[in-house]
């Protein structure tokens, strides 16, 4: 915590919003006086993340709306529905984002597409309808990952998509830097959400990950949304154009290798046909 007035008349929009690194987000701008608008497919999941964040932080201004991150009339229509709250928007954080283990050659066109569009597309659609209603000062905050660095095999979809995530946060950076928005992205590494929760339950595929971490620990929400806090406010006003690993130390080290979990999804002889660049 900061300041209980250090985002006071400010307004954020965050899309993903009932994710638990997006909850813990709101709470923090909340906790410093954001008005915050959570955007989520999910509305009766949405209502409980409104009610638990009133309840956690007293007099916290926190408003919903049901939509698709991937669509863009409801993208453009949740952001005006944040902006219409204060008549200003000032901090955009996009979390919208996931993937799968599945070797290169399991995928298709669609499948490819399909995790390519969750990471990238949905961040394009924050930036594209957030960014003409922001304030100059304004900060738009993706999410990345270590995988964008790292490549971690066997995760190859997800791996190009938060890549070209930390691309389009590098262009958009310097098309805004006039208009004085800045936009950063975070990389987490392993961090404890509905979204990782297959890799804690398969003890193999967890080891392997945490014997990646210098500092011994899965990370925690809060542990993101602290980097995401520094990056929306005043404190990083001479940050942009920049995305940081919040990972434990994870990309000090190799990355983990899932075939044990490639083997146990999809079958030993499957796993051992793509080792050889084959079709299975």
């Amino acid at each position: 915590m900061t300041h209980p007035a250090a985002l006071s008349n400010t307004t954020a929009f965050i899309s993903g919003g009932c994710g638990a690194i997006a909850s813990e987000c709101a709470h923090l701008l909340a906790e410093d006086g954001a008005t915050v608008l959570l955007m989520d497919l999910r509305a009766d999941a949405l209502e409980a993340t409104k009610v638990k964040l009133r309840t956690s932080v007293p007099n916290a201004k926190v408003e919903t709306f049901a939509g698709d991150a991937l669509c863009a009339r409801d993208v453009e229509h949740a952001i005006q529905s944040a902006f219409a709250i204060q008549n200003r928007l000032d901090i955009v954080v996009s979390t919208v984002g996931g993937g799968h283990i599945r070797p290169l050659l399991l995928h298709d066109v669609d499948s490819f597409r399909a995790e390519m569009d969750l990471n990238l597309i949905s961040a394009f659609l924050a930036i594209r309808y957030g960014a003409p209603k922001m304030a100059a000062g304004g900060s738009i905050v993706l999410l990345s990952s270590t995988a964008a660095k790292k490549a971690p095999p066997w995760m190859s979809a997800y791996s190009v998509g938060k890549a070209s995530v930390d691309a389009l946060m590098r262009s958009a950076a310097e098309e805004l830097a006039e208009a004085k928005i800045r936009v950063n992205a975070v990389r987490p590494g392993l961090t404890r959400s509905e979204m990782t929760a297959s890799t804690f339950s398969h003890a193999r595929t967890l080891k392997a990950t945490l014997d990646q971490i210098p500092l011994g620990r899965a990370g925690e929400p809060v542990d993101i949304a602290n980097a995401i806090r520094y990056l929306a406010g005043s404190e990083s006003a001479w940050v942009t154009g920049q995305s940081f690993a919040v990972d434990g130390g994870t990309e000090l080290r190799k990355s983990p290798n899932f075939g044990g979990a490639v083997a146990h999804i999809y079958g030993q002889d499957v796993f051992e046909a793509v080792k050889r660049g084959k079709l299975p």
